[in-house]
């Protein structure tokens, strides 16, 4: 067994990684998500036999039938779930209507393999930081407000992936198992 899920990476954007300074430097209590394990989930899997990689590959074929490389737009910030209690900080994602058929598409395929299928729509977002408590909640919000709006850039989807994820005191490992181009 493995912890798995099924993404696609995201490039090393120089307004990002100020953002994310930032949001370190804000005080609050949270972790960063480390800048080479920045990714889009599709689709977390969580615990995964080994035996079904090979099912799972072939769900992610067929997911991305008809899909050619394409661009999304990393723009905006917010946070999950509420104002009151943050627990995810993200950067959103525009034109991800392709991430969106993709994601949906796996989340139903997979519900086969015995994967909880979710009762959500899919909505693409890059996860920058998990925040641990309340601490300096307002200097984070300022962090916030600050990049409401920006456009962090262009990023090219050619690919998607299928990750084993290990967590270590340190923080987690990926590991790609498969990767699966889209067709131009």
């Amino acid at each position: 067994m493995f912890r798995g899920f099924i993404a696609v990476d995201v490039d090393d954007l120089p307004l990002i990684n100020n953002f994310m300074g930032e949001l370190g430097e804000s005080g609050a209590q949270l972790k960063l998500v480390e800048k080479e394990n920045l990714h889009l989930t599709l689709k977390f899997l969580g615990d995964t036999r080994e035996d079904d990689i090979d099912k799972i590959e072939e769900i992610m074929r067929e997911s991305i039938v008809g899909v050619k490389p394409f661009k999304i737009l990393l723009k905006d910030v917010g946070f999950f779930p509420g104002r009151n209690y943050i627990k995810i900080v993200w950067v959103g994602v525009e034109k991800g209507e392709k991430l969106v058929k993709i994601a949906e598409s796996l989340n139903e395929k997979l519900e086969k393999l015995g994967f909880k299928k979710e009762k959500k729509g899919f909505v693409p977002h890059l996860t920058v930081a998990r925040v641990k408590s309340s601490k300096n909640k307002d200097e984070l919000l300022k962090v916030v407000e600050k990049y409401r709006g920006i456009i962090f850039g262009e990023q090219e989807i050619r690919e998607i992936k299928l990750f084993r994820s290990e967590l270590t005191p340190e923080g987690p490992v990926y590991s790609v198992l498969r990767r699966i181009d889209l067709k131009d």
